[in-house]
């Protein structure tokens, strides 16, 4: 909780996903960062698609998101500044332990999405708008095939509560492997598929351009930009781990 006695222009609102929230990452390192600068970062865990509208809307001060397509038209249409490639983790299949579609088999996402829909097997999604969720409708387009079989069901949450409801069901969905790590305990599903560049799932931290929303912490912000690029903040994203599992891989160069 923030002190009531906190300035408003200590305080940095970072919109960004249910992914680095659920894992656990941002509460392992954040408080670091608060610690050095004086900042507080109030976290608003979203989806990608709700993070970066509130971004657009300048409801925040800074946006850390993970849909590369996205994130270039946020900058393009001028509203992001300085994005920054700061870590990746990657997207795996999940399904049931014995795995009746196969998906094993697979050469690659796109094949195993195939199966998933001419199995007969459910399928749950997301359904959220959230960088998992335009992944998966990016695999699907490619596949060919229209996420409206009679196993699929959307339905509107965060990664969380969609692993619990593909547990329940026994179905298959796409998560980020951070969230899959931090859940598995509560969970009777296996990584089904998992590798290749379709996969891979970059996270960038992009400024809120100072032109549109001059009112905005943007000192605060590239603080904090800054600091997760810096060689200490790299480390600890290489160095958390969940249940002896590292989650994500820093990426700055």
């Amino acid at each position: 909780m923030m002190s009531a006695t906190v300035n408003a222009e200590e305080i940095i609102k970072l919109a960004t996903t249910t992914s680095t929230d659920n894992s656990g990452l941002l509460r392992a390192i954040l408080p670091t960062f608060e610690a050095e600068s004086g900042y507080k970062v109030q976290v608003i865990a979203t989806g990608t698609g709700k993070a970066l509208k509130l971004a657009s809307q300048g409801d925040v001060d800074v946006v850390m998101t993970h849909a590369p397509a996205a994130e270039a038209k946020f900058v393009k249409d001028g509203y992001g500044t300085n994005p920054r490639g700061i870590m990746e983790n990657d997207f795996v299949v999940l399904g049931p332990i014995a795995d009746p579609a196969k998906l094993a088999t697979s050469d690659d996402v796109v094949e195993a999405f195939q199966k998933i829909a001419a199995s007969g097997n459910s399928f749950i999604s997301r359904g959220d708008n959230s960088g998992t969720n335009m992944k998966e409708l990016a695999i699907w387009k490619q596949a060919s095939v229209s996420p409206e079989f009679s196993g699929y069901t959307s339905i509107g949450q965060g990664m969380g509560k969609t692993l619990l409801m593909a547990n329940e069901k026994q179905a298959y969905t796409l998560t980020d492997r951070g969230t899959f790590v931090a859940y598995k305990a509560k969970l009777d599903l296996a990584i089904t598929f998992e590798g290749g560049a379709d996969l891979a799932n970059p996270y960038q931290i992009i400024l809120i351009n100072a032109e549109k929303y001059p009112e905005l912490n943007h000192q605060g912000a590239k603080a904090l930009s800054d600091w997760f690029i810096s060689p200490a903040a790299q480390q600890m994203i290489n160095d958390f781990k969940v249940q002896g599992e590292q989650l994500f891989k820093a990426t700055y160069k």
